[in-house]
């Protein structure tokens, strides 16, 4: 019987297409306004911070690139591919020795970030769920929201089992309905602060001019904002992961990895995020546990939903009222986007699992495919139990959603930053050498993820609150992952006889 094989069915939209539903800008906004809202930076370096942020992702993307089209044929493993190669295609024996680890600990960073951000999305789909049903009068238990989590995560599993050009279906539907919306909403945001043209003590805006919005206020603010900033650029990289099923993966690849985050980063996100906090003013409240009534940004630090919250002021003031209409289409958009988001993140992650599987370096579960739809099932199931659990951890409170949040950042910055380092590896004394793309990017890109790596612990621990509690979360689950993930790479190695780093075999003469 011939060995089961993903099939090639992808083009560069459907590449592109699955990235772009990974960053899906349509949701972020949503979802991840308040959790900037309420830590350092969020009242001022917001929009600076994603800047930053985006920097770090296109020099990242840069790398990403590259190993692509210099390796077509990884297959499922992307940047796992990449750790190994980078090595193995050294001339010396010294420098192969260390293709084994530098796969492990790549595999390591990419989990961390793959297996706990589909978790993140869980959570943010029974926030949203939470807050529109509170919209209807409808107010559900902790409780409650977490059964919301794992009924979502298992409905994104039986999805994702029945293959990726499915996938790919549904997050083309789902791009161009969140593309729509978000451009409708930041037209309307923006036409809202130009009809109401007070000073900032009487309107209370947030920003008293566009340039306070641009330009960052403090160093210290920016970096911490895109840290968090981070989680909705990340995804681009995810088209390596699709090259086994690329009809053209040396050329289409790249070109996906770019061309996505081109779309969503550029274009989507620097205009939306500009929009509301163009918009952002006192006239937003929010009424705390306490009777306390909040305004303006601390408003939005507070609520589930900032942005439906402000949506609906806006509504109301440039839609004659029907502010309540407007919020809840969009809320619907941005429940569709967070499905996409969800898919697209379960499809890159077991795919990843499964090409470490298939190298013995995971449970050999992960690498078993669909009888039917070629997929490997068993690791969507795996990842849609672990998703639950962290969904059902994030929906607890703000501080537990930005903890798991920044501990999938830590392990995207791990990753963005090896990658960078291995593109140099890769290229450097060989024939295809281009020091500006092989040599000068990589090293800005590594030193930007290392940086924000950096800014995470450093910042995050020495700013009291939120984003200190926040940060420790996300500390211990990262210690925690790199413990099992270590013990079980010593202990199979162990087991079936595999050196972690062979010994040197003796060079071969010149």
């Amino acid at each position: 019987m011939a060995e089961k094989t993903m099939q090639k069915t992808l083009g560069l939209t459907g590449v592109t297409v699955n990235a772009m539903a990974l960053i899906a800008p349509g949701a972020f906004l949503w979802i991840t306004y308040q959790l900037q809202a309420s830590n350092t930076g969020g009242d001022t370096d917001m929009w600076s911070g994603i800047v930053a942020a985006l920097i770090v992702a296109f020099l990242t993307a840069f790398s990403f690139a590259e190993l692509a089209k210099k390796y077509p044929e990884a297959g499922a493993g992307g940047s796992y591919y990449f750790a190994e190669k980078a090595f193995l295609d050294r001339e010396k024996n010294s420098h192969k020795r260390f293709a084994r680890i530098s796969k492990f600990v790549t595999g390591w960073a990419a989990h961390l970030f793959y297996w706990v951000y589909p978790g993140v999305m869980v959570a943010m789909m029974a926030v949203l769920v939470t807050y529109i049903l509170g919209q209807f009068g409808i107010n559900i238990s902790v409780f409650a929201q977490i059964g919301v989590a794992v009924a979502f995560a298992v409905i994104v599993g039986f999805i994702a089992v029945r293959g990726v050009s499915g996938s790919t279906n549904v997050s083309i539907i789902i791009n161009i309905i969140q593309l729509t919306s978000l451009v409708g909403f930041s037209i309307l945001a923006i036409m809202f602060r130009l009809k109401n043209p007070l000073g900032v003590a009487e309107s209370g805006w947030t920003h008293p001019s566009m340039t306070s919005i641009v330009f960052p206020h403090s160093l210290p603010a920016m970096l911490f904002q895109s840290t968090i900033a981070i989680l909705i650029l990340v995804g681009f990289e995810s088209s390596t992961s699709l090259a086994g099923e690329a009809k053209n993966p040396k050329k289409d690849i790249p070109r996906g990895v770019i061309l996505s985050l081109v779309i969503q980063g550029i274009f989507a996100y620097l205009l939306e995020y500009f929009a509301a906090n163009f918009a952002m003013c006192d006239k937003l409240t929010y009424t705390a546990a306490d009777g306390k009534i909040l305004t303006g940004m601390s408003a939005a630090a507070a609520s589930g939903a900032p942005i439906g919250d402000l949506t609906r002021l806006i509504g109301d003031s440039m839609l004659g009222g029907n502010g309540f209409a407007l919020m809840i289409v969009i809320a619907v958009t941005v429940g569709l986007a967070i499905l996409g988001t969800t898919l697209a993140a379960i499809n890159t992650a077991v795919r990843v699992s499964f090409a470490m599987a298939q190298d013995k370096e995971m449970p050999e579960l992960l690498g078993v495919l669909h009888d039917k739809h070629v997929t490997p099932h068993l690791g969507v199931w795996v990842l849609v139990a672990v998703s639950a659990i962290i969904g059902g951890i994030g929906v607890l409170n703000i501080t537990a959603l930005t903890g798991v949040t920044l501990a999938s950042n830590i392990g995207t910055f791990i990753l963005y930053a090896m990658i960078c380092g291995l593109t140099f590896i890769t290229f450097t004394g060989k024939i295809d050498f281009n020091a500006f793309k092989h040599a000068i990017i990589p090293f800005f890109g590594l030193l930007g993820n290392v940086g924000l790596l950096a800014a995470i612990v450093i910042i995050g621990l020495s700013t009291p609150g939120s984003s200190s509690d926040a940060t420790q979360i996300a500390l211990y689950i990262t210690a925690g992952w790199g413990i099992i993930s270590a013990l079980y790479f010593v202990i199979r190695s162990k087991k079936e006889g595999r050196d972690i780093i062979p010994t040197i075999e003796s060079e071969p003469a010149n």
